[in-house]
């Protein structure tokens, strides 16, 4: 097989800013939606049912996302790594411990999780802004929604409005 396959439209830095800031990108994204989908399956407690399904919410817009980033990492003639070995090296998010988790601890451990994915995604946003706009757009898109995630799973942090 030859080494390139897929041709790119960008030049060899600009090819390789962009597909290093994709393939870390859907490391952390496949590291989401495994410890959001861990905590699915161990929270209890009194928000069981709320936590439950909003984690559902975090598994689904982490694998579209990660599909998103790999495509756009081959269209640029990158290719995306996506091995298990590969995430629990690359990774930056703390994850998840492998038992049952109280809701309160579910919520900490999801504010903490999307804030190290969205810090590393800001920065590969700066770093693509030369090097391929439309990369950066999608980290873009991919940021807005985990930002908005992250603010779902803070406001449950808060306390109550008196």
């Amino acid at each position: 097989m030859p080494d390139q396959p897929i041709t790119s439209p960008l030049d060899i830095d600009r090819q390789r800013a962009a597909g290093t800031a994709l393939r870390e990108t859907v490391v952390d994204l496949i590291d989401l939606s495994l410890i959001a989908k861990q905590a699915h399956w161990n929270v209890i407690g009194p928000h069981f049912r709320s936590l439950h399904l909003a984690l559902d919410e975090v598994v689904t817009a982490a694998r579209q996302f990660t599909d998103a980033a790999a495509e756009r990492a081959t269209a640029i003639g990158v290719s995306p790594d996506g091995r298990a070995a590969t995430v629990a090296q690359e990774s930056a998010a703390a994850g998840i411990t492998d038992c049952w988790q109280s809701d309160t601890a579910v919520i900490d451990a999801m504010v903490s999780n999307l804030w190290t994915i969205i810090i590393r995604l800001r920065q590969r946003i700066e770093s693509t802004a030369t090097a391929d706009p439309v990369t950066q757009d999608l980290l873009i898109d991919i940021a807005a929604r985990l930002e908005q995630l992250h603010w779902m799973w803070q406001a449950q942090q808060a306390p109550a409005a008196k």
